[in-house]
């Protein structure tokens, strides 16, 4: 920590500049108060212990100088001649603390010593907050260590203005973590904005991405600003960049390589400003030795590659991305919707789909819910189980559409009711805990006797 000392009596500065050289501290020294203030203005110190009385400029004109130059430094004033108000004016100023002379060089060295803990306190904390505001508002579940350190590595690349190419299996939150970075960059007042190349035409992708003039073809009746045009000072996310059609590489990197391009029909270079965030399926280097991709542009995408673990490598997570999808579909704080029974099903699941796959099933879980029964009756009576063949975990996902498959378990569900109270109404409303007029209402429109 270093510290400025300025005290016009020659022999207290020297002897107590060595003391706190000797336990650790830096310090410079001065008996004027212009000096030392042209000092501080040099090089900032972390602690300004001065006398209130001083040659060349008093010590309340310092510590105004050194707040007014550096606001979070600590000031300590000491003099002969205290009053309240001096003392009084002094903390309003901002000083730390007030000594009156004669003091102990030990009472010295322990204010210095609070105040080192307290600004390694601060700095700590203001750590902890740039942590606490880069993941606020995260949709990203990190509790396992895989996903931590993936995360982490998302933190240090963001604020640069490197392409990122992110590798992910079908599901894996590609745009998700894209988002993170344009949310955790300079850029992220700026537009993000996100393009899907595999869903897109290749005859309409180069209008998309680069506009086009008036006239430019048929039905373009006007002007239009393609994506690079609107993710100017933002971020462009161009996800499935495997499917990135082979004639319009080189347009693409030519916009890497000179942020310009021309729209389609037009003469006028464009300048833009656009950080590109690229997703891909599959091992893009793949594409290339397969020719089905250029190894220039693969080269400018992958500045800074980041590869998205499947879910199956980091099923920790899978008990916090239930609860995140429970509260995200209005559920709430309930642990006890899952079973302990049914979780340890989920999680001996490998996941294909990863995280997407398994938010789906948390909707359907909420959706049959609904019906009134427990979850272990959805998942055993009415057949959506998590089923073992040839040593594989599978969930069935070869489901009819989503309210014919809600209607056929309901049937399911509601047969078996009745089945177990012997037909009677009134038990099985028991059982599916719903009010008899409910039961009645949905036997007469799903036509069960």
């Amino acid at each position: 920590m270093r510290v400025l000392l300025l005290e016009d009596e020659k022999i207290t500065r020297i002897s107590l500049t060595n003391t706190l050289r000797q336990e650790g501290f830096t310090v410079e020294s001065s008996g004027d108060g212009i000096e030392g203030v042209n000092l501080f203005s040099v090089d900032p110190f972390d602690v300004v212990i001065t006398d209130l009385r001083l040659p060349g400029m008093n010590g309340i004109d310092v510590l105004r100088q050194v707040k007014q130059k550096k606001p979070d430094t600590t000031v300590i004033i000491i003099t002969a001649y205290a009053t309240v108000e001096t003392a009084v004016e002094a903390l309003k100023l901002g000083a730390y603390d007030y000594l009156t002379k004669p003091f102990s060089p030990d009472r010295v060295i322990a204010l210095l010593q609070n105040i080192k803990r307290m600004k390694s306190i601060i700095e700590e904390n203001a750590k902890l907050k740039l942590q606490v505001e880069a993941l606020a508002g995260s949709n990203i579940i990190a509790g396992s260590p895989t996903m931590k350190k993936f995360l982490e590595t998302i933190k240090v690349v963001s604020p640069y203005d490197y392409t990122v190419l992110i590798e992910g299996e079908s599901g894996t939150g590609k745009e998700m973590t894209a988002r993170e970075i344009h949310r955790m960059s300079n850029r992220a007042s700026n537009p993000f904005i996100p393009i899907n190349c595999a869903v897109i035409p290749e005859s309409l992708l180069e209008s998309e991405l680069f506009g086009h003039e008036k006239g430019a073809f048929t039905n373009a009746v006007k002007r239009h600003i393609g994506y690079f045009e609107r993710a100017n000072k933002g971020t462009l996310f161009i996800d499935d960049i495997d499917d990135f059609p082979i004639s319009l590489q080189v347009k693409l990197l030519r916009v890497l390589q000179e942020q310009e391009f021309v729209r389609v029909g037009g003469t006028e270079s464009i300048s833009v400003d656009v950080r590109i965030v690229c997703a891909t399926k599959v091992d893009l280097k793949e594409k290339v030795i397969a020719k089905l991709f250029r190894e220039d542009l693969y080269y400018r995408l992958n500045i800074i590659p980041l590869k998205i673990p499947p879910l199956r490598n980091r099923k920790e997570d899978i008990p916090d991305l239930i609860n995140h999808f429970l509260k995200k579909y209005g559920e709430g704080d309930n642990p006890d919707f899952v079973s302990k029974e049914l979780l340890n099903q989920l999680m001996e699941y490998n996941w294909p789909g990863n995280v997407r796959e398994l938010e789906n099933i948390v909707k359907r879980i909420i959706a049959m819910s609904a019906t009134g029964a427990g979850l272990e009756l959805l998942f055993n009576e009415a057949g959506y189980s998590v089923k073992h063949e040839e040593n594989n975990k599978v969930i069935s996902t070869d489901y009819p559409p989503f309210e014919e498959f809600i209607l056929d378990k309901e049937k399911e569900i509601i047969k078996w009711a009745l089945t177990k109270a012997e037909n009677n109404i009134s038990q099985a409303a028991k059982i599916l805990k719903l009010p008899r007029t409910t039961l009645k209402s949905k036997l007469d429109r799903i036509e069960l006797s």
